[in-house]
């Protein structure tokens, strides 16, 4: 099941690089006019992140990320859900998991757009599944639950990234 959403995910991603070189071809709009793209679309684009664009897929919250927001997404990496005990992913990813899943995706992000400078200024911060995460800051280095900030400030059109090393798990899972 997670090859074939991956193969899905894979084809889209190639329809939207199609689209956007065609648009880099046409020239006929100013880069100042060009929208730039919502939360999924950019960790798509960045490469790290086919398990959570997967895992987004199987919980139904991609419409949900292309929204409005502004969101701020503590971004796993593929490296760390590959760090979580073997089978896990493929568990949550089953149907019958579905709200686990969520619960535990939701608990990756924050409403609103909260930038690095205001990440190190907190001591937590309450997530859309309703559970706080702990944020520290220490010696130039945010640390989200047990995860580390590797990488911050990744703007898109809705919202902010900051990519984590870890996958955090809210008290219930």
């Amino acid at each position: 099941m997670k090859r074939s959403i991956l193969k899905s995910l894979t084809l889209v991603v190639a329809a939207q690089f199609a689209l956007i070189a065609g648009m880099a071809t046409a020239g006929h709009h100013a880069a100042d006019e060009q929208k730039a793209a919502d939360i999924v679309d950019t960790a798509v684009a960045a490469g790290q992140f086919e398990t959570l664009a997967a895992a987004l897929t199987a919980a139904g919250l991609v419409d949900t990320l292309k929204g409005d927001g502004p969101f701020t997404v503590f971004a796993p990496t593929d490296e760390a859900f590959a760090q979580l005990p073997e089978g896990t992913v493929e568990m949550l990813l089953l149907p019958e998991n579905r709200d686990q899943l969520i619960a535990v995706l939701t608990y990756h992000v924050v409403p609103g757009a909260v930038s690095a400078a205001d990440v190190v200024g907190l001591d937590s911060a309450t997530t859309v599944n309703g559970e706080d995460i702990a944020i520290a800051f220490e010696d130039g280095t945010v640390s989200i639950d047990n995860a580390t900030v590797i990488a911050a400030d990744i703007e898109a059109s809705n919202g902010i990234i900051h990519v984590i090393d870890s996958v955090i798990l809210p008290n219930g899972s």
